[in-house]
């Protein structure tokens, strides 16, 4: 239950303070948000039973502010005039809302004031604002919320050692990788239930691993390498793992968190949340935090209005998801966000800016980074009509050297796509004419790892051909493109290089007419499904780049979601609960072949677990499939038993009707022997049951069949 606080431990506690309550109008203090009067969810136990939860002491529009010049009575009134414009910029300060302690003895201040808001949301942006501000050399604000002294004040006096608890080890999180049958996770959400299961394409089934009731309160999200499950909560989020436990590891305080996102390498995870303000006024309140995944530490956290994070393409309550985006690579050394004429670049060492300062770039728009270095590509769109060009640029970090840059005109939108191993960037351009009045679509290709980085342009055919997808093929230089504008467009493959064009984009074929308008190459390359979702009612076609072939058609009727396994060998095709009816997941082998069929009611989401990077180097990998032969031996055996394995399926099916048989012999050799004295009677006596003591005679026997008469006729003058 809440702790109950009675009015004469408030007035104690404002003495102690030097502040006076006669001064503060208590009616209007709000309760602050989230306050649950100590009514439990059903989850509190599990989430957060080792620790009570904190609760505000309803001044959370109050800051205080510290390490405030010393003044006499004559000076008083200056200082107040300035604290009062500090803070009067970032809300609005209630009337007798500012309050400056002065010591009865000295009649000097105390080197502290009280500022009151009117909202709590101003006042938690003021201590983001404000604390740490430098008003001279002497004299660098200390800003915290009222609500937070009392936490200070339960600080004892006295140090004492932390308590050194038992080391207690704890389970192999990449034990699941060891499975001896090489299978991959995945996990669902139906209704109510999260479940896990093993992919068991040779029992043409799934195998249960994990189920639980009530374990997130709106998704799940695997970690970048499948370490870690986490589910969100009202109190915050959590992270799970194990192979088959699923023992709670971490979890992190994070009031009414809407979303969550972890860094590449699992270092960080980032959870985001929303909060309408209790005054329509008001703008719309944002709250970021960074812990550490390890330990539960918070790292940082950002706070402000919507507006101040809501520039970006993909738009959730007018903010961009992830608001902060990720240098590329597992190190997990950088992280960005875009701001009004800059992206502020942020070391994960300190948490703070590199160089404390954002990187200044006018009217900036998009930027994406490299998926293995620390290298940003911007966009910034043509400025004063047409007369500045616009332009695409690539950024080292963390020197902030310009590695590259590509002036473009006419352009009305730009696009980037970066194949994922960070050699290739294609930048997808939408060029209008002089009249605008229609558009073309180009490509400008970046060869990221050569020297100067040189620019290649690719046109299609038909340059006013719509683009309907465009997508890398992973850990190789083949890309595909779907393209067109009526109800069956065509899809075209090109290269990077080729045998005849090592350094220059060449195409490789163009499929015509085909009922496709989304594409999912592979994890392993090689293979790709054309697509087509929504309006073409989950058609599938399972294609073969390297010979250029197709290897299968198929179709998940009304599929809206789909994703490969991350080995490339199984593909999940789902109908979620955005449709009434036909909801549940197809599994699929690479080449098209349908392994079983899930139906699942009230179904919302499929992942599968990802899996972390090969320790294999790249040179070992090739070697090994040039070589595969060689290396499959020792598994040739047991894939021959695995194909001579029915599926269990059939050996159920077949053992019922073995069992069927059985009963029905038994039965007549039963009968069989109840009549033996009767089969002696009719035999004399000397008849036998054994087939030894009978002789076999062959005989032959003639017969006429038919007989043919010819008769022959003589001439007269013959003799």
């Amino acid at each position: 239950m809440a702790a109950i606080v009675s009015m004469a431990d408030i007035e104690a506690t404002a003495r102690g303070l030097g502040i006076d309550l006669s001064a503060v109008n208590l009616d209007s203090i709000t309760l602050p948000l989230g306050e649950d009067f100590g009514i439990r969810s059903d989850d509190d136990d599990d989430l957060y039973h080792e620790e009570a939860l904190e609760l505000e002491s309803g001044f959370g529009n109050v800051i205080v502010v510290d390490n405030l010049p010393v003044v006499p009575p004559e000076k008083f009134e200056k200082l107040e005039g300035v604290i009062r414009k500090i803070y009067s910029q970032i809300g609005v300060i209630r009337e007798g809302g500012l309050w400056m302690p002065v010591n009865p003895e000295t009649k000097k201040t105390l080197g502290y004031c009280f500022i009151e808001y009117n909202t709590t949301q101003e006042a938690e942006l003021a201590k983001e604002k404000t604390n740490g501000y430098k008003l001279d050399k002497s004299h660098i604000f200390a800003v915290n919320l009222f609500d937070e002294i009392e936490k200070y004040m339960k600080i004892p006096d006295e140090w004492t050692p932390a308590e050194i608890k038992p080391y207690v080890p704890g389970e192999n999180l990449q034990k699941w990788l060891t499975d001896e049958k090489a299978r991959d996770q995945f996990v669902i959400r139906a209704g109510a239930f999260t479940e896990i299961f093993w992919n068991d394409p040779r029992q043409m089934m799934p195998e249960l691993v994990y189920r639980r009731q009530f374990w997130t309160e709106n998704f799940v999200q695997w970690s970048p390498m499948g370490t870690y499950l986490a589910t969100v909560h009202r109190q915050g989020a959590a992270v799970w793992g194990g192979a088959s436990t699923f023992s709670r590891l971490m979890r992190f305080a994070h009031p009414q968190v809407k979303l969550i996102d972890f860094s590449p390498g699992e270092k960080y995870i980032v959870t985001y949340s929303g909060h309408e303000p209790s005054n329509p006024r008001d703008t719309h309140r944002v709250v970021l935090n960074f812990f550490d995944v390890r330990t539960g530490k918070l790292m940082r956290d950002f706070k402000g209005s919507a507006d101040d994070f809501a520039l970006g393409s993909s738009n959730l309550t007018g903010v961009s998801w992830p608001v902060f985006r990720w240098g590329g690579g597992k190190e997990d050394k950088f992280f960005a966000r875009l701001g009004k004429n800059v992206i502020s670049v942020y070391e994960t060492e300190t948490f703070a800016l590199i160089d404390k300062k954002s990187l200044k770039v006018e009217n900036v728009v998009d930027f994406t980074w490299s998926p293995t270095d620390p290298i940003i590509a911007f966009f910034v769109p043509e400025l004063g009509g047409g007369n500045q060009p616009a332009r695409v640029s690539l950024i080292q970090i963390p020197s902030k050297e310009e590695m590259r840059q590509k002036n473009l005109f006419n352009v009305s939108d730009i696009k980037m796509y970066w194949q994922n191993n960070g050699e290739y960037l294609a930048v997808k351009v939408d060029r209008h004419t002089k009249t605008k009045k229609s558009t073309t679509t180009g490509f400008e290709l970046f060869r990221i790892k050569q020297r100067d980085i040189p620019i290649e342009v690719l046109e299609l055919e038909n340059k006013n051909d719509k683009i309907v997808a465009f997508a890398w093929e992973p850990k190789g230089h083949r890309f595909a493109i779907i393209h067109g504008d009526g109800p069956r467009p065509d899809i075209s493959f090109y290269s990077m290089r080729t045998a005849q064009n090592v350094g220059r984009v060449s195409k490789l074929a163009t499929l015509k007419s085909k009922q496709a308008n989304a594409l999912y190459w592979s994890p392993a390359g090689r293979f790709i499904v054309l697509a087509g979702l929504k309006g073409f009612n989950g058609q599938l076609e399972f294609y073969n780049v390297d010979e250029l072939e197709t290897m299968a058609t198929g179709e998940h009727f009304m599929a809206t979601e789909m994703e490969w396994d991350p080995t490339g060998r199984y593909l999940a095709t789902s109908v979620t609960s955005v449709h009434e009816m036909e909801n549940g997941f197809h599994v699929w082998s690479f080449n098209g072949k349908l392994l079983y069929r899930i139906p699942k009611d009230q179904f919302c989401q499929f992942l599968w677990r990802p899996r972390p990077p090969s320790l294999l180097s790249l040179e070992k990998e090739e070697e090994i499939s040039k070589n595969l032969k060689k290396y499959s031996k020792k598994y040739e055996a047991e894939d021959q038993d695995v194909s001579l394995q029915l599926s269990e399926q059939d050996r159920k099916k077949r053992k019922m009707i073995q069992e069927e048989w059985d009963q029905w012999a038994a039965q007549w050799k039963k009968l069989h022997e109840e009549e033996k004295q009767l089969r002696l009677l009719l035999r004399d006596g000397e008849a036998s049951d054994e087939e030894e003591e009978y002789e076999a005679k062959e005989v032959e026997v003639e017969e006429v069949i038919d007989v043919n008469e010819e008769v022959v006729s003589f001439d007269e003058d013959q003799d």
